[in-house]
């Protein structure tokens, strides 16, 4: 059953009072059951390369409240000093086209990337479009895979088993010792999301699986574990293909851990896009009752929502919001020139690449230090008009009067950067991975961070990983993924794994990597 309530959120600003109306609506899952372990699902019949041939284009957010720049960028970081102190870093090949796989490629069945995964107890989980991958995290063997993300739903049944959409997502609730996996079904109407959360620690076992629906295009969903709940946000999108608004669901977490019937608690936010909720690391909650946090972009700002649902009566759930968060000035990288949102350049070739910069990147990571509590996310700004940089952020205090801690723009030479995701380790070490590219470097993974104790808003030297560095450029599609994803290892707290796209040699050869390390002062 679907119940309609009209609210009005109003919240204390940061820097100044804003009203936004919002409609609520509470939904059960139309389906649920639990799985069959995903280890003794048979995979699907492999298909002919020929099919691999799909290129999905960006649904994108219109300019809100503003994007250029009213000052120079107070922020940008043009040199870097001193290396990143971490030990050596693991580099497992990921999923991507012509992965070796026993003697045999695979191909992945659509471009481009988007690349997440994330660390269990015993395993590391990568999904990349519709192919699934399962690490073993001490052997670094493959587990399980890959395989197309629909062996999740094999018996299902509905848009989840008929659907193999992908936009997916990974993570693991440290809490509760479960995965949850989540990729949207949008060839048929009404558009679903689709959520499994693992019986157990083995992400090769059981799911409890579970359908939801929505009217309109639930395009770009991102996922944050929470206490409460499982929060998402999506960027809804209507039969004309422009954007509607944002909208923020709160999903039964307890009832889903169980495998019981569960509701999902949503929110409208029009003319809004490209909203994250925050997702908690490390091992101290939030603050009892702590409303989820949601972030997205606007004019030299971040906009902050409150999210706090209440599974008791939820018609006193609430989404308040927005705060202004005022930043250092800043402009969409690649805002400018005949082809809006696509300017970064390659090797050898005229085709430029998208640097998705009119939304933040994922994850907002969330971390309780106990003295304070802290958001991180980053975007992509413009350098000149045609390079891009990674602006990374640290808010603090979230529920009272959210600010700005330290903030940067990396830009320490002439090679584009974007594409990025950040988090911070138990000691408050930041990383930042991201994408380079430029006329003379191949699209490669780097990582760049600071150490807890060096100066604010400062990264030091970026590291280069040899396996990692491209070879070719990448001229099918001006399209470079949609995300890349950092997470940090649940048992240790201190080791960092970062999954993104790099170009290994000819246009159509793009690969994955899952890079692992830590900061020699984290133990």
């Amino acid at each position: 059953m679907l119940k309609c309530y009209c609210i009005i959120a109003i919240a204390a600003t940061a820097a100044f009072t804003m009203t936004t109306a919002v409609a609520q609506t509470v939904a059960a899952a139309v389906k649920n059951d639990v799985s069959p372990a995903l280890s003794s699902v048979p995979p699907p019949p492999p298909k002919a390369e020929a099919a691999f041939q799909k290129v999905h284009r960006v649904k994108r957010i219109p300019p809100l409240g503003g994007a250029q720049a009213a000052a120079a960028d107070t922020a940008l970081q043009t040199s870097a000093t001193g290396t990143l102190p971490i030990g050596s870093v693991d580099v497992i090949e990921g999923v991507g086209q012509g992965l070796d796989v026993n003697g045999h490629a695979f191909f992945v069945e659509s471009f481009p990337a988007d690349t997440t995964g994330a660390a269990g107890t015993m395993q590391y989980v990568q999904w990349v479009n519709t192919s699934l991958l399962v690490i073993d995290k001490t052997t670094k063997n493959i587990a399980m895979g890959p395989v197309d993300g629909s062996v999740l739903w094999k018996g299902f049944g509905g848009n989840c088993e008929n659907f193999n959409d992908g936009d997916p997502i990974v993570l693991f609730d440290r809490t509760a010792k479960r995965w949850v996996l989540s990729q949207f079904a949008v060839d048929g109407h009404p558009f679903s999301q689709c959520i499994a959360v693992s019986s157990t620690e083995d992400a090769t076992g059981a799911y409890n699986r579970y359908e939801f629906q929505y009217q309109d295009f639930n395009d770009y969903g991102k996922f944050g574990v929470w206490p409460d709940g499982y929060y998402a946000t999506f960027n809804m999108f209507g039969s004309n293909n422009l954007l509607i608004g944002a909208k923020a669901c709160a999903f039964e977490r307890e009832k889903m851990l169980a495998g019981d019937p569960a509701r999902m608690v949503c929110f409208d936010a029009p003319n809004q896009g490209g909203l994250v909720p925050s997702d908690m690391d490390g091992s101290t909650p939030p603050p009892a009752g702590s409303p989820n946090y949601v972030v997205n972009l606007g004019g030299n700002r971040l906009n902050l929502w409150r999210f706090k649902v209440d599974w008791a009566n939820t018609g006193s759930s609430t989404f308040t919001g927005p705060l202004n968060v005022k930043t250092a000035p800043f402009q969409q990288a690649c805002a400018s020139g005949p082809t809006p949102g696509t300017c970064v350049a390659q090797p050898h070739t005229t085709q430029r690449l998208d640097a998705l910069s009119d939304r933040l990147m994922y994850r907002l990571a969330y971390r309780n230090f106990g003295d304070h509590e802290s958001l991180v996310v980053n975007h992509s700004v413009a350098v000149t008009p045609a390079r891009a940089a990674v602006r990374w952020y640290e808010v603090r205090d979230p529920n009272g009067t959210p600010a700005v801690f330290q903030q940067g723009t990396y830009a320490p030479d002439s090679t584009s950067r974007w594409m990025g995701s950040a988090a911070m380790d138990k000691k408050g070490n930041l990383v930042l991975g991201y994408t380079v590219s430029s006329g003379s470097t191949s699209p490669s993974i780097r990582i760049a961070g600071r150490a807890s104790g060096d100066a604010p808003g400062k990264l030091r030297g970026e590291t280069k990983i040899a396996q990692t560095t491209g070879h070719g450029s990448q001229t099918k599609t001006d399209r470079w993924g949609d995300y890349s994803t950092l997470t940090l290892d649940p048992t240790d707290d201190c080791t960092f794994y970062y999954t993104a796209q790099y170009q290994a040699k000819s246009a159509g050869d793009w690969h994955t990597a899952i890079l692992r390390f830590k900061f020699d002062s984290c133990q």
